[in-house]
């Protein structure tokens, strides 16, 4: 999982200054790793005992709050589950859930997790279960913390004392590390953090006792362990070795006062066997180790202190499975080898000696390939065996079954007959096919020769031969995680429609998976490369490309001519392949091409703030990614044409300019959606007639270019009603039957106020709308709940009554679309009485500051559906006129 090396501390994050990227304490450092290691381990390993899992992790979040970083994992390792160390805090699975919503996420089984995180259940179809439990401290949340378990369909999950002993866990663990961040110290990670991990529990299958022999005086010190090897209380042990004695074979004693001479001649007694009483009073075989203390003098030859080794049922279950003609092979969590039989020995060639802390598929070549490595990590997410047939080249066929445990797989491996052609394609992949990149076999820009290999390179053993062992890989090796970004990154950019949200997306994902603190995405526009966006606390990052043509010599430009990513890893390479271009502070970068339908569309930069060095499964991955990316912008750039288009037409319909009439004061508003295409059906309209001013206000149903054409000819056809002296009954009946004769497949609702400035009086006429507000002269408003008719366009001898009333001088009126009152899962009632609050307490001094203000929260949502329009109209008979935009 973490590199190896003197200079990484385990469970401390490392790979840069200790103020930039570390995450290391302000305080003493050493202080801080042994205190937050106990915390992280401790808590994720009761976490796994206390629920029954497999398998548990801790993720806290990173220094730029973009990502939850791998801190410390239980049971099954962090590679079984693909090797991700980073997730994006906005991922749709259970981690990211819990900590963005500070709530449990508990998924009984592989059901629940499809129908609640169809993506996490397509990246790991196996059947667990798992719970997931914010880690906080009051209203601070550093992260999650979970635990998973085997659950065959029908499971029902954990209970809830389990639940909540997990939750409690998780809370001491955020109390201890808000203690420590109290203390001075930080408690945020990074990348290049190393990963705690705690074993599975196990039952032991050795004993160890030990003991202090004064051979002079018989005197013999024994620990708990040693006495109950021998059958003892350890209460009532006398401290005589003559008391352990008893407790041996008879026919062993002889060995046991040798091994007594043996350590006062030659200083040490190795592996004495020998048969002892335990506490069932049967007979078992021990291992006697010790020798005597460096101390020179005659008085330390009668010192003897080590250990008694009793080996259980290990060592004869062990030599029951030599005695198999079968092969068998034991698998840790991770898949690396810790024993194989003379049987697996015989059947394939190998040397148990060879192979021991392998993976079986980097020691096999025909097995390297993931299918089979997918096996083994199906047995160990889901805790159920599973099987599957391979062939050993050129024409042995085995069959692999695989048992797991929380700790670890023992497979038996057995020869099969060959199987029908349809259940071989079925079974197996095919160990023929060309392999690329795999164990021992470096790929990528800086491949390394490789090592390993025998000396026919490429060609199959024959068989019975000794096979190569090839060095493992684990940056060439195929990873869940890399199918996760890639699955992530593609759900996420399907959802975003123009080009600001596409590079929004982009950020928010890229950077938070790959640890990088700036992106910044150039498009290609007119030959010349253009910023587009940028993301990060740096401009001079961004590697002189504003402006540059697509034949400057710069990364960005060069690796869209070529087609190639471009991974500039230190300061030094930059130097070597770049020397004019500075480095600006940053250390390593990745330019990828942005190229569709072989059109150049782009480059996106990836800048890291310490030296970064990509996996080749990184490499592989990003590159997949800017083939994402780019169709995405293409897709954007073709909305924004078509949205431009539309943006101009809904300009074009709309008034630009309203009237000016002696005692009222009028203003309009219009407010696109901020989601999808922008556009709609909402208008306004302040029309002068022959005795007064008509007011309306409409909506069609919809959100396109069609809608917006349709209001176009409705708001026509009122105009040419109302300017023609009829009535707003007229007015409205006959826009209906226009809208029912153009045969349009949409509705449309609308309120229409005729009013006379000289006296006040109001007609007033609706049509499936929402009912205007009133703001009288001594600050209070009311609802105006008119009767109505019907929408526009669905009965032509629909019937739509009047209603008059005065206004008094210093009133306003209010007329709005729906989009500024409906709120998602609430009644648009309540969304009414919001609005008819804000326009009774809101504090104006012109009628402009008025509209602003009632739009002030509607402005403010980066998710709004609907398009929005407001008429804001003051009776004010004893001024002049005024008129706003």
């Amino acid at each position: 999982m973490g590199r190896d090396g003197p200079t990484e501390r385990v469970g401390a994050p490392v790979g840069g200054d200790t103020g930039g990227h570390s995450g290391v304490a302000a305080g003493p450092p050493g202080d801080h790793t042994a205190e937050s290691d106990e915390l992280l381990t401790s808590a994720v390993a009761k976490a796994v005992e206390e629920t029954g899992g497999y398998a548990g992790s801790v993720f806290l979040r990173s220094h730029d709050r973009r990502s939850l970083v791998l801190v410390a994992a239980c049971g099954s390792p962090p590679s079984l589950l693909g090797g991700w160390r980073l997730i994006p805090v906005n991922s749709p699975i259970p981690i990211a859930a819990a900590y963005r919503s500070g709530r449990t996420v508990h998924l009984a089984d592989g059901d629940a997790s499809m129908r609640r995180f169809p993506q996490l259940a397509v990246a790991l179809p196996y059947a667990f279960g798992s719970a997931t439990v914010p880690v906080r401290a009051g209203r601070e949340i550093f992260g999650a913390l979970a635990v998973v378990w085997a659950a065959p369909p029908g499971t029902e999950g954990l209970t809830k004392t389990q639940l909540r002993h997990l939750r409690a866990t998780a809370g001491r663990l955020g109390a201890g590390l808000d203690a420590l961040r109290a203390r001075g110290h930080r408690v945020e990670y990074d990348a290049h953090t190393v990963v705690l991990e705690v074993p599975a529990t196990a039952t032991p299958s050795v004993r160890v006792g030990l003991f202090d022999w004064r051979l002079d005086t018989g005197a013999l010190a024994a620990d708990d362990e040693l006495c109950a090897i021998f059958g003892l209380d350890p209460a009532r042990y006398d401290g005589r070795a003559a008391t352990l004695a008893s407790r041996i074979h008879p026919g062993d004693l002889a060995a046991f006062r040798a091994a007594a001479r043996a350590a006062v001649q030659h200083g040490r007694v190795l592996a004495r066997r020998l048969r002892v009483r335990g506490g069932d009073d049967r007979l078992r075989t021990v291992e006697l180790w010790g020798r005597v203390p460096e101390d020179a003098g005659e008085a330390a030859r009668s010192h003897l202190v080590g250990a008694v080794l009793d080996p259980g049922a290990g060592s004869r279950a062990v030599a029951a499975v030599e005695r198999l003609h079968d092969g068998v092979v034991a698998l840790d969590p991770d898949g690396r080898i810790t024993y194989v039989n003379h049987g697996l020995e015989r059947l394939l060639g190998i040397d148990a000696a060879d192979v021991l802390g392998l993976r079986l598929w980097d020691v096999l070549p025909w097995l390297a390939d993931p299918g089979y490595e997918n096996r083994h990590r199906a047995a160990m997410v889901s805790q159920q065996p599973t099987s599957f047939l391979a062939r050993r080249p050129p024409d042995q066929w085995l069959t692999f079954v695989l048992h797991p445990a929380a700790d670890g797989v023992t497979a038996r491996v057995a020869p099969a007959d060959r199987p029908a052609p349809a259940d071989a394609v079925r079974s197996e992949p095919d160990p023929d096919r060309e392999r690329g990149p795999g164990p021992g076999r470096a790929s990528g820009p800086e491949a390394e020769p490789e090592a390993g290999r025998g000396p026919e390179s490429g060609t199959d053993p024959e068989p019975g031969a000794p096979t190569a062992v090839a060095v493992p890989d684990d940056a060439a090796r195929p990873r869940l995680g890399a199918m996760y970004h890639l699955l992530q990154l593609g759900s996420a950019l399907t959802e975003a429609v123009t080009a600001r949200e596409v590079c929004a997306v982009v950020a928010e994902q890229v950077l938070a998976a790959f640890g990088g603190q700036h992106l910044a995405i150039f498009a290609v526009h007119d030959g010349r490369m253009r910023l587009l966006f940028r993301a990060g606390s740096r401009d001079d990052f961004l590697g002189r490309l504003e402006g540059a043509t697509l034949d400057a010599r710069l990364p960005g430009t060069e690796t869209l001519t070529t087609g190639a990513p471009l991974f500039i890893e230190s300061e030094r390479q930059l130097a070597r392949e770049y020397p004019d271009l500075p480095a600006d502070g940053v250390r390593s970068w990745v330019y990828l091409p942005l190229i569709a339908s072989s059109r150049p569309v782009g480059t996106c930069v990836l800048g890291f703030d310490a030296v970064h060095r990509l996996r080749a499964e990184q490499r592989s991955v990003l590159g997949a990614l800017g083939g994402l990316i780019a169709q995405a912008l293409e897709r954007a750039r073709l909305f924004d044409e078509a949205h431009a288009i539309a943006r101009g037409l809904q300009h074009a319909l709309l008034p630009h300019r309203l009237p000016a009439l002696a005692g009222v004061r009028i203003t309009g508003r219009y407010l696109p959606g901020t989601t999808g295409m922008d556009i709609g059906g909402d208008w306004y309209d302040a029309i002068p007639t022959g005795g007064g001013l008509a007011l309306v206000i409409g909506d069609v149903e919809g959100h396109s270019v069609a809608a917006a054409a349709l209001m176009g000819q409705l708001r026509s056809a009122v105009r040419a009603f109302a300017t023609a002296g009829h009535r707003p009954s007229e007015v409205v009946a006959g826009t209906n039957r226009l809208m029912i004769d153009l045969d349009a497949t949409l509705l449309a609702s609308c309120c229409y106020l005729w009013l006379d400035a000289a006296s006040g009086r109001i007609r007033a006429v609706r049509a499936g709308h929402c009912p205007p507000l009133l703001r009288h002269p001594d600050g209070t408003a009311e609802v105006l709940d008119l009767p109505g008719g019907a929408v526009l366009g669905v009965d032509p001898t629909a019937g739509y009554p009047e209603t008059e009333w005065e206004l008094a001088p210093g009133s306003v009126l209010a007329l709005y679309t729906d989009g500024l009152v409906e709120v998602r899962d609430a009644d648009i009632d309540l969304g009414v009485d919001r609005l008819r609050s804000s326009l009774a307490h809101a504090r104006a001094d012109s009628l402009e500051e008025l509209a602003d203000r009632l739009l002030q929260e509607a402005r403010r949502s980066p998710d709004r559906a609907d398009d929005i329009a407001l008429l804001v109209t003051e009776y004010t008979p004893d001024r002049g006129p005024a008129a706003g935009l």
